[in-house]
């Protein structure tokens, strides 16, 4: 099962195509500091306990990727990690970048039964905390929360608490270099089949993998720039 996320197509209705090449140029300039790095089910991230007692198959994951971007920290507003973090993860849920999602998922599940202590709206996800325990639109849940790491569990509603064929784990971290006065931050993605019947799954299909990975640069370019002096 595909992760119950809103998929985005883009088209060229009466476009030329060299007006889709001047766009896709442009877009390939916007993200050419977000970067895609070895990431693997040995990973700490997919072996840690955390992600063991939403896999307790051990199943194999469908998608997983790791982007980062590394920026010297005499270009950010604040050098404090704990505060970057946090500005980061706001950033990512309160920005442009989650915009259309998270319209659609509060159109589609914010009036249902048990969902009014959610985070729906732009200014609340604009000054949480993310602490352990937070709920994002029926479809993001804070799972740990360290000062340089959150890492969230989604995939489908929180309220199912079981494995379920449509799991994973969203992890929004930074990490400082301080001999390179630069500091890092990834976005890591991992989505599983965390049922008993995930054993076997398949990869998720190719053209996917690739949305979710322009997805994930739309991410981390529309929340580090709010973080730039």
């Amino acid at each position: 099962m595909v992760p119950r996320i809103v998929k985005f197509t883009a088209g060229f209705v009466g476009g030329t195509a060299a007006e889709a090449a001047f766009i896709a140029l442009g877009w390939k300039y916007y993200t050419k500091d977000t970067k895609f790095v070895p990431f693997t089910s040995s990973s700490a991230d997919f072996t840690s306990p955390i992600a063991k007692k939403l896999n307790p198959f051990s199943n194999p994951p469908l998608c997983i990727d790791h982007a980062v971007r590394t920026v010297p920290l005499s270009q950010l507003r604040t050098t404090d990690e704990k505060e970057l973090t946090t500005d980061f993860c706001r950033g990512v849920w309160s920005g442009p970048g989650f915009a259309l999602q998270r319209i659609y998922l509060a159109r589609k599940y914010k009036a249902l039964s048990g969902r009014e202590k959610h985070l729906w709206e732009k200014d609340e996800l604009k000054i949480s905390e993310y602490p352990v325990g937070t709920v994002l639109v029926d479809h993001f849940e804070v799972v740990d929360r360290t000062p340089n790491k959150v890492t969230v569990r989604c995939g489908d509603s929180p309220l199912i608490r079981e494995p379920r064929p449509s799991d994973g784990l969203f992890t929004i971290e930074v990490t400082k270099d301080e001999a390179n006065q630069t500091a890092t931050f990834h976005l890591k993605s991992i989505f599983v089949n965390t049922s008993a019947d995930g054993k076997n799954a398949e990869p998720l299909p190719p053209r996917f993998i690739w949305a979710h990975k322009e997805y994930t640069k739309l991410w981390m370019e529309t929340s580090v720039r709010k973080l730039l002096k």
